[in-house]
């Protein structure tokens, strides 16, 4: 299978690159090689390479920013997708495109999860951008795959755990104060690209939900994987009232794997025991990479 790996360099996207070779053959690319936004790019892009399937990874996910940076979000996040959903229609490839719990409000009940089938309610305009071009792509082409995920952490880029270790770290005494109201499943980058490529291997078609089993807050993940780190921390709850930001989060990030249990094909474990496994793999590169930012 020839695949275009949009947004390689990123958390996700360098993930699946590294598990989709082995079988595959993979062209990775990212902003420098190939810009979404721009549909004659894109177009030529595909026309040489010529993919059975596009993956697109990019996106602009700087959540707070979208508030303000609306131009840039939405060419990425919403025009992006649509650009690559109208090439790949055009050359016969299939678009697997990944998306966001924060295309939901989060007022469901907790600890009701989120499904396929819930209508999307999004609060920010991160959320607003992510969710257009999830429509842009179903209105598009027929031979889709939409993959919303949530609270995704992994080895290369930014993400949350890098932050809370980074803060450790640096300064093992100061007081660090984590939303204890909002929820949601923390999700191995890693292991999400495992499960995209089973849903390749199954030719899946429409929106899936994939996040690690189980739920938590954001203080309960930090607390768990800074202990799982062996690093001294002093962490201690706070509500998203003590703790305000640019852009408003959902209070319910839960998703639930409807889809892909029902077809028999979810390889998702609890978020503490991939958390734990993500820390014992990789618990020496994660301390050497904060020291060598001094």
């Amino acid at each position: 299978m020839k695949i275009l790996l949009c947004g390689s360099d990123g958390q996700l996207g360098s993930d699946c690159a590294d598990v989709l070779r082995p079988t595959n053959e993979v062209l990775p690319v990212d902003l420098e090689e190939l810009d979404i936004t721009d549909p004659a790019d894109v177009d030529t892009m595909v026309r040489q390479y010529n993919p059975d399937i596009i993956l697109n990874c990019a996106a602009y996910t700087s959540v707070d920013d979208c508030e303000t940076k609306k131009s840039l979000s939405w060419s990425v996040n919403a025009e992006g997708p649509g650009h690559l959903a109208v090439t790949a229609k055009n050359h016969g490839a299939q678009l697997i495109h990944i998306s966001t719990d924060y295309v939901f409000s989060g007022k469901k009940t907790l600890p009701e999860p989120y499904t396929e089938e819930d209508e999307p309610g999004p609060l920010s305009y991160y959320g607003k951008t992510k969710f257009a071009g999830e429509e842009a792509v179903r209105k598009t082409i027929d031979s889709h795959m939409i993959v919303r995920t949530a609270w995704l952490y992994g080895l290369q880029g930014h993400n949350f755990l890098k932050t809370m270790l980074r803060l450790a770290l640096r300064n093992p005494h100061k007081v660090i104060r984590v939303v204890h109201d909002q929820f949601g499943s923390p999700t191995w980058s890693y292991r999400l690209a495992l499960q995209i490529k089973k849903l390749i291997a199954v030719r899946g078609r429409g929106t899936y939900h994939a996040t690690s089993e189980g739920f938590c807050t954001w203080y309960e993940m930090a607390s768990f994987f800074l202990e799982k780190m062996r690093v001294p921390h002093s962490v201690i709850p706070c509500t998203t009232k003590e703790y305000p930001t640019p852009a408003i989060r959902p209070k319910n990030s839960i998703l639930e794997n409807r889809r892909l249990r029902a077809a028999g094909i979810d390889i998702m474990p609890r978020w503490e025991d991939d958390l734990n496994e993500f820390v014992s793999t990789h618990r020496e590169h994660l301390i050497n990479e904060v020291k060598r930012e001094k």
